[in-house]
């Protein structure tokens, strides 16, 4: 093992993350459909990867836990990776697969058609196994992120449920399921709901949109969502996202009300992962959970007037100031 690797391996993780990774293929051109779209720009995708490469725009270090395809676009995520500070140690190549590739459309402000190829009938990152875990990692990282997606289909679903029965709930370790409800993904939202209740019961934040609590435990109210999530699965914080109402975030201190910040919209895709990286960089600073948040909301919202995702992520200087401009605006 050379000297690099071994200095490496011993510095331990503030973030790590498990689920999705993709090549987007977004348009340069917004406002017409895919089939008039002349140049496109090639990002690293995928929403736990996204998370672990926002949280090291805000200088933490951060991994990522998935699969790639043995070929060029798997060698591009771990060169992207490597660019972005991202630790890619725990990214291995499944031969006969591709690594797949994501495009959307842009209609601003609120509409951005999403289309997945290559994750049909599997995905590289839905063949992660127990067997590819490095468990002391899962357990020694000060945040583990998990999202619905990586439960969607075997045999990623026994990989993600064994890394989070692993991680426990001791004191002090922060276990986050990201919602990320993709319907393309399952059979129904009934199919999915039981799977993530399991996965809710070793986790100790749950973040999500109204849509994706509403899979998870069967409502839309943000307040009754976030009760359910964490009176009657066990998370002891909530995190709704509401969209232009802004974000509830709820723990042992209380409601925390978090108001929208408005933006020109350009691409609302990436934001959601903006916000999760961010939100891990407001948690290790050991932010109260209304600070932490609308830090939070503010980095999805930056993302939101951008047109990439991995690449569109701020740092911590530019979310500061954004809050600052914002602030001085009203």
């Amino acid at each position: 093992m050379h000297d690099d690797a071994v200095n490496r391996d011993a510095v331990s993780l503030e973030v790590l993350t498990v689920g999705r990774v993709g090549v987007d293929i977004y348009p340069n051109q917004a406002g017409v459909g895919l089939e008039d779209v002349t140049t496109f720009t090639k990002y690293l995708g995928g929403s736990a990867t996204n998370v672990a490469v926002a949280a090291a725009r805000h200088g933490r270090r951060s991994a990522v836990v998935t699969r790639t395809g043995d070929d060029p676009l798997g060698r591009f995520v771990h060169r992207a990776l490597k660019g972005y500070g991202v630790d890619d140690r725990f990214v291995t190549a499944v031969p006969d697969l591709a690594t797949p590739v994501t495009l959307c459309e842009i209609f601003p402000p609120d509409d951005f058609p999403i289309y997945f190829y290559g994750r049909t009938p599997t995905a590289p990152d839905l063949q992660l196994t127990e067997s590819e875990l490095d468990l002391d990692a899962v357990r020694g990282a000060d945040i583990f992120w998990a999202t619905v997606t990586g439960l969607c289909q075997e045999p990623s679903r026994s990989a993600t449920l064994t890394a989070l029965r692993a991680r426990g709930k001791a004191p002090g370790r922060i276990t986050v399921l990201d919602l990320d409800w993709r319907p393309m993904f399952w059979e129904s939202r009934e199919v999915a709901r039981p799977v993530i209740q399991e996965a809710l019961t070793h986790v100790t934040h749950a973040v999500g949109n109204l849509d994706e609590c509403e899979t998870a435990v069967g409502t839309r109210d943000p307040r009754a969502a976030a009760a359910a999530l964490r009176e009657d699965h066990g998370v002891a914080v909530a995190v709704v996202k509401q969209g232009p109402k802004g974000v509830l975030a709820v723990d042992d201190t209380g409601e925390h009300d978090v108001a929208p910040i408005l933006v020109d919209v350009l691409n609302g895709l990436g934001a959601g992962d903006a916000f999760g990286g961010a939100l891990c960089h407001g948690l290790l600073a050991g932010w109260p959970l209304a600070e932490a948040t609308r830090f939070a909301n503010a980095a999805g919202a930056i993302v939101a007037t951008r047109l990439a995702c991995s690449d569109a992520m701020p740092t911590t200087a530019e979310v500061t100031a954004f809050l600052e401009d914002s602030a001085d605006a009203r």
